[in-house]
């Protein structure tokens, strides 16, 4: 009597066990992961907390920010916390940077980059590169958006090569109590549309005497982003005062 070939069984397809040889030869890598959010929404203080959270397993990173708003070398939240970092030039070749630690003995586990939306393209590949050829954890946070609602190039390519994106869930609300995604650039009290990519301001409004600052910055919902409306608390100078 002929053996009976049982038919296939449809599930095999899900079998969580590979089939032999599979994977082989493919080295483990790294992931490019980018968190990102409107200002104030917390991004400086998870880069620290998860800098912190290595750092307590024995791990060494490689802290990196460009045009931090205080304008010094740092990482800093706006709830006080700060640590030092290396500034990222435009010429900057990450991928050499990373080497040049390593020439030097010095381990570099991971990496955090902050304000990483004014990267240059050229930079987030190198970001990807040594997330998939040095096989290193690298953590991004920045602004997806600029005061246009334009997308930043830095970030345009992290949405383009990052393994994970993380919107930080942090609510920031407009003035109106509706969630704020734009981030609004103020001249003398009034939202402006034009101008420099690049420029570097807070979100504190004014002076003790109540005067509008010069330039800041504020986070709106659509609707008062696109009318340009302020909201009442400007007149008072105490819009997004964070003192």
């Amino acid at each position: 009597m002929e053996p009976i070939t049982p038919a296939a069984d449809p599930t095999d397809a899900l079998s969580s066990v590979p089939a032999a040889g599979a994977g082989r030869g493919v080295a483990p890598t790294g992931r490019l992961r980018f968190f990102f959010g409107p200002m104030d929404c917390g991004k400086s203080t998870l880069a620290l907390q998860i800098d912190h959270n290595q750092a307590r397993q024995g791990r060494r990173g490689l802290l990196l920010v460009r045009h931090d708003r205080s304008g010094a070398p740092t990482i800093s939240s706006r709830m006080g916390l700060a640590r030092n970092a290396l500034e990222v030039h435009e010429d900057m070749d990450l991928c050499v940077l990373v080497r040049e630690h390593w020439a030097r003995g010095s381990r570099v586990d991971y990496v955090i980059v902050d304000e990483a939306q004014f990267l240059s393209a050229g930079q987030v590949d190198q970001l990807a590169e040594l997330a998939d050829d040095a096989h290193l954890e690298v953590y991004c946070f920045g602004l997806a958006t600029d005061f246009r609602s334009t997308l930043f190039p830095g970030s345009r390519r992290l949405f383009e090569l990052a393994d994970e994106l993380n919107a930080i869930q942090v609510e920031v609300l407009c003035w109106c109590g509706r969630p704020g995604r734009f981030n609004a650039r103020v001249h003398d009290g009034d939202v402006v549309r034009a101008g420099d990519t690049v420029l570097v301001a807070d979100t504190v409004a004014a002076d003790p005497a109540g005067d509008a600052a010069e330039v800041r910055y504020q986070v709106l919902c659509r609707t008062h982003y696109r009318t340009g409306d302020l909201g009442p608390l400007v007149a008072r100078g105490q819009q997004l005062s964070l003192t």
